[in-house]
């Protein structure tokens, strides 16, 4: 009894994690509709007001949840109020280039971001936290790999969008998974640590009379409230799940994300796909398919385990 108990708790955690991660990207992937909706505003002022919401809709959750002695406990954590305040600022610094990637009509190259971001969230968890990887984990590894290889080398100049993007998400899921902060206290953190932030910059628009908040609609405007929403529904997704399953696996159901918006990118916004790069898509495709297969073959072995015991 007391030896099985753990071990299905363990695998329900990890199924909750899974799950809650798809959520986060399936969301993200879906984004660039919003964002291209506020196209007309400048991708800085779309920044500020997401941080800002997103901190306000943060405030209100955390207190209906009463988790404010979580918070306080967490900033006197020196540990793991510094790895919060590392997430802040590259979480930021990759947002306001997803924004203004894609209202600059650059969907397919985040595409690709995203998808070499996964490559270096296994690096990160195999070389920092010592994460071990299965022989077919490797063999899918490699395979998406070259699918990455092959769509970076058809650009003739270095796809520096595409590798921002993936550095800066895949330094945020690492400080994420050090850091062990609950999601909602961890979130509700990061926000408000750059809030100040976005408020001042606003506040300095609208005094210097160069904001264009007074020349929107209505409609724009409760978009712009609404980016809070949008933007911390993800996080808390992303939060949850990336504490309950390895990073490497994060690392893998990435793809998620950049699939659906290279979707968008060919098929809504009519951006260019060309045959190479539905070669190394269908290369990451592959690897997707030997990971997934893999990590169902170790569930199983592990619910043999659980019964043998």
């Amino acid at each position: 009894m007391n030896t099985k108990k753990p071990a299905l708790d363990q695998d329900s955690s990890r199924t909750v994690g899974i799950w809650h991660t798809v959520a986060a990207y399936m969301i993200w992937g879906l984004l660039p509709l919003y964002w291209k909706v506020l196209k007309h505003i400048p991708s800085q002022e779309i920044l500020a007001h997401r941080i800002f919401w997103s901190f306000v809709f943060l405030v209100i959750i955390l207190s209906i949840n009463r988790g404010w002695y979580d918070v306080y406990k967490t900033i006197k954590n020196r540990q793991k109020f510094v790895y919060i305040i590392f997430c802040a600022f590259v979480l930021s610094i990759n947002w306001y280039l997803y924004i203004w990637a894609v209202n600059s009509g650059n969907v397919v190259e985040t595409s690709m971001g995203y998808y070499i971001n996964p490559l270096i969230s296994v690096l990160f968890g195999v070389l920092i936290l010592k994460e071990r990887l299965t022989r077919w984990q490797i063999v899918s590894f490699f395979l998406a790999t070259l699918g990455v290889l092959i769509i970076t080398l058809q650009y003739n100049t270095l796809p520096w969008i595409s590798l921002w993007l993936a550095v800066t998400f895949a330094l945020y899921g690492l400080f994420k998974k050090l850091a062990g902060v609950n999601s909602l206290t961890g979130v509700m953190l990061e926000t408000g640590i750059v809030a100040p932030l976005a408020f001042c910059y606003l506040m300095s628009k609208y005094i210097g009379g160069t904001d264009v908040i007074g020349k929107l609609s209505a409609t724009t405007i409760l978009l712009l409230v609404c980016s809070g929403i949008v933007t911390a529904a993800p996080l808390l997704f992303f939060a949850n799940g990336v504490n309950r399953i390895p990073l490497s696996m994060v690392g893998f159901l990435q793809y998620l994300s950049p699939t659906l918006n290279l979707v968008l990118g060919v098929f809504v916004f009519k951006e260019e796909f060309t045959r190479m790069h539905l070669m190394s898509f269908g290369l990451i495709w592959c690897a997707l398919a030997v990971y997934t297969l893999s990590q169902m073959k170790i569930t199983q072995e592990m619910k043999i385990k659980v019964k043998s015991t």
